[in-house]
Order: C-alpha cells, then structure tokens, then sequence
C-alpha cells in the first residue's frame, strides 16, 4: 500500500476552494420564503397533519432530559478518604441502592478529586524540595 506524500492531497479533483456547500444553497434559496413555509407547516399541523405537527414539536419544544437527583450516600461525606469513598460506592451499588450509571459519575468524581489531591501534593514536594535547595545552597556558599 503507497504511503501518502507530505503536501500532496489525497484527491486532487476535490472540492475546490470557495465552492459552497449544498446546504448552504439549499438555505439561501429557501430563505426569502421562511415565513411562508413556516406559516404553511403550521397550518398543516393545525389541520392534523401528523408529520407537520411533529416538525412544529421537534423545533419548539426541546427534548426532555432527565433531571438527576442527589445521591446518598453512607460513608461518603465528612473525613472518609478518597479509598474509604470508593468503597462506599462500590457498596451502595452492590446493594442496589444507586444505578450503575450513578456509581460510574461518583467514581469518576472521586478520581478527579485523587488526581486534584495527587497534584496539591506533588506541588507543595516540590516546593519544599526547593526550599530545601535553597537553605543548602545558601550554607555551602558560606562554607
């Protein structure tokens, strides 16, 4: 199988720069006649006109989503550690008492606040790996 060559398109005879897009004619020939075919979609629709009612209800009104609610959990609140947590959801999934899905966004919530934790960590090291540096190299210059 040919390698491709840097700088060499693929297709040579594509779409060539400036070309519009079909989408784009179609939009600008139906343009000067959007308050008609509106007009005339919500007539159909009032007359019973299934297709055109479900187009009046997908364009006005947005899709339902479902509301999450908040999640209970013993154990992890308060002082618990980051395992502690985990285990607790493992639990309370186990038990049935949250859905897989539930469980799934909790430990994902938990494993960025270990990442945040992990990151606090190696920052406050590092800073005092470089005070340290510091304290050091100001006694060796006496020296």
């Amino acid at each position: 199988m040919a390698k491709f060559e840097k700088g060499v398109s693929g297709n040579p005879a594509g779409k060539p720069k400036g070309a519009k897009d079909k989408r784009t004619a179609l939009r600008a020939m139906l343009e000067p006649h959007a308050k008609d075919l509106v007009k005339t979609v919500v007539e159909k629709a009032l007359e019973g006109d299934t297709t055109a009612l479900r187009l009046c209800i997908d364009r006005l009104m947005p899709a339902l989503k479902a509301k999450d609610e908040p999640i209970v959990i013993d154990g992890l609140l308060g002082t618990a550690t980051l395992v502690e947590q985990g285990q607790s959801v493992i639990t309370a999934l186990a038990l049935g008492k949250v859905s897989p899905s539930d469980a799934s966004t909790l430990m994902s919530t938990i494993a960025a606040q270990a990442k945040i934790t992990e990151i606090d960590d190696l920052e406050r090291r590092v800073t005092e790996l470089e005070q340290t540096k510091g304290r050091y190299e100001h006694v060796k210059k006496k020296s």
